[in-house]
């Protein structure tokens, strides 16, 4: 594809400045697109994007030297050596790369049937949920989320969410080049604030819900909800399903946006009434699962759940909503439902395989919601005494520190706050956030945790915190690990660390048996 065709696609506010030293060839020839200057070939356009941690304009140089065919950015810098290689200067680089990676993959979403689910909380494990329904329908599926990103035999992991838009292009049209018919779809507020998901077109989307989170990106609860919003307003094929929780408190705005957006509104609540498209009758969950009787406008109809979790759901809600949405033939969501595979991280269960050990949840609750929904479900499902471990990450929103712990407080009897991702932030201050919400508690010496009713102790090393953890739970017992989930590292600084939560209560539970 020639620049000038591609530019020609850019929306007219996200429209060409103007186009500094095309001395050589004005209108090159474009082979791929690429935003890290190290990995520029020969042929390729190049998008300086402005980061957190890094400028692309800082290393324009070096895309030219390996062989841009052209560069669009915000500036050019003084000192650059363009060398005939057209600088396209745009307003924003990052707002442009997303119609650009569009046009240059054939708009690939136009050949899909993409779904996407947002929310707070509940996007993977519904994301999984509709995957596996789509699956038992007979579509060829694709997913891409916070876990992994997975179609035909390709298995890679996720960087972000939802990922930067060059990369979502490419992977949709490799889905698509692979004979994939059904993408579903994890899409954070993130990704629509700074419009990773432009181009995109969904023939359906749904809600989960909204409680504080990413407040240090956002800065407010408004222009968090605002920015989630947008699937609906902005990105929805006309009539697309549009799938709503409508127990939570923003449903309102949601249902706004859908309809503001072409969409159809799809409504689904724990309990029936008007307007309620698909509700729970009733269910029942322990540590085997979930059994529950939903209420579908074509009737009533049961379903066996292997994920654990009254939150589960919500989930199974809105991913049947999503299905109802989609057409799906019943018996198809009733084996989707029943075939849906653990979700990594997602109150997965540690087993070590022997009879005299404690109960080991993993989970990836990392809001006050989540970690609430999670300890409010587990908490009557405990034989014996509930023990938390969980920390905050850093130089992320502090504001909802005190309210996870608080949350942690009120169900747990023992607690040991720890590390999560303390980043460039020190632990020790991020302990002393976390502290302020566990007053519920009594603070004491890690040593003194087993025989201290209503207690909890600090402990930065995670290591540690899980070894105290399992070291004093008895068989009876049951251990929640919260806030990482499916990671398999710790970042420290800029360090990425491999650490995984899983692992490490396996290696704590063997050693408990090895020492009686």
């Amino acid at each position: 594809m020639r620049l000038a065709a591609l530019l020609a696609g850019l929306p007219p506010e996200r429209n060409t400045l103007r186009i500094e030293a095309a001395q050589a060839d004005a209108d090159p020839p474009i082979r791929g697109i690429a935003i890290d200057s190290r990995a520029v070939v020969p042929g390729d356009l190049f998008v300086a994007l402005r980061g957190v941690h890094a400028d692309g304009h800082e290393h324009l140089q070096q895309a030219i030297d390996l062989g841009a065919a052209a560069v669009v950015v915000e500036r050019v810098p003084a000192g650059i050596d363009l060398r005939g290689c057209p600088a396209v200067v745009v307003r924003d680089a990052r707002q442009s790369l997303a119609p650009l990676s569009a046009l240059f993959f054939g708009n690939p979403s136009e050949e899909l049937s993409l779904i996407g689910v947002t929310g707070t909380n509940g996007k993977t494990s519904t994301t999984y949920l509709l995957e596996s329904i789509l699956k038992a329908a007979g579509r060829r599926t694709g997913l891409i989320g916070t876990v992994e990103v997975r179609y035909a035999d390709e298995h890679l992991r996720s960087v972000n969410t939802t990922p930067e838009s060059v990369e979502l292009q490419r992977l949709l049209r490799a889905m698509r080049t692979h004979g994939v018919d059904a993408v579903a779809m994890e899409v954070s507020s993130h990704a629509l604030a700074i419009g990773r998901t432009d181009g995109c077109r969904f023939e359906a989307a749904a809600f989960t819900n909204v409680t504080q989170d990413h407040l240090d990106f956002h800065e407010t609860m408004d222009a968090y909800r605002v920015a989630k919003t947008r699937l609906f307003r902005e990105h929805l094929r006309p009539g697309a399903a549009a799938v709503l929780n409508l127990d939570d408190p923003a449903a309102a705005e949601f249902l706004a946006a859908a309809r503001d957006g072409g969409g159809r509104p799809i409504c689904v609540a724990r309990k029936p009434g008007p307007g309620v498209d698909v509700a729970v009758e009733a269910a029942h969950v322990d540590l085997g699962g979930t059994r529950a009787r939903l209420r579908l406008p074509t009737g009533p109809l049961e379903l066996a759940l292997p994920l654990l979790g009254d939150f589960n759901v919500e989930n199974l809600l809105v991913a049947v909503g999503l299905a109802v949405g989609l057409d799906i033939p019943v018996d198809a969501i009733v084996r989707g439902v029943e075939s849906c595979p653990q979700v990594p991280g997602r109150v997965e269960r540690v087993d070590p395989g022997r009879p005299d050990t404690p109960t080991v949840l993993v989970d990836y609750a990392h809001t006050p919601d989540a970690v609430d929904k999670l300890l409010r479900t587990v908490r009557p499902m405990a034989r014996g005494r509930l023990i938390t471990v969980f920390g905050c990450g850093g130089d992320r929103d502090r504001t909802k520190r005190a309210p996870m712990a608080e949350a942690v407080a009120r169900w747990s009897d023992r607690a040991i706050a720890t590390s999560d991702n303390p980043r460039g932030e020190d632990p020790e201050a991020i302990l002393a956030d976390v502290v302020l919400g566990l007053r519920r508690l009594r603070k004491v010496e890690a040593a003194d945790l087993d025989g201290s009713d209503a207690s909890f102790a600090c402990l930065v090393d995670r290591h540690a915190a899980i070894r105290l953890a399992l070291g004093i739970a008895r068989s009876a017992d049951t251990v929640v690990i919260a806030g990482k989930g499916h990671e398999d590292y710790q970042i420290v600084g800029r360090q990425r660390l491999p650490f995984d939560d899983r692992i490490e209560a396996r290696r704590a539970l063997a050693g408990r048996v090895r020492t009686g």
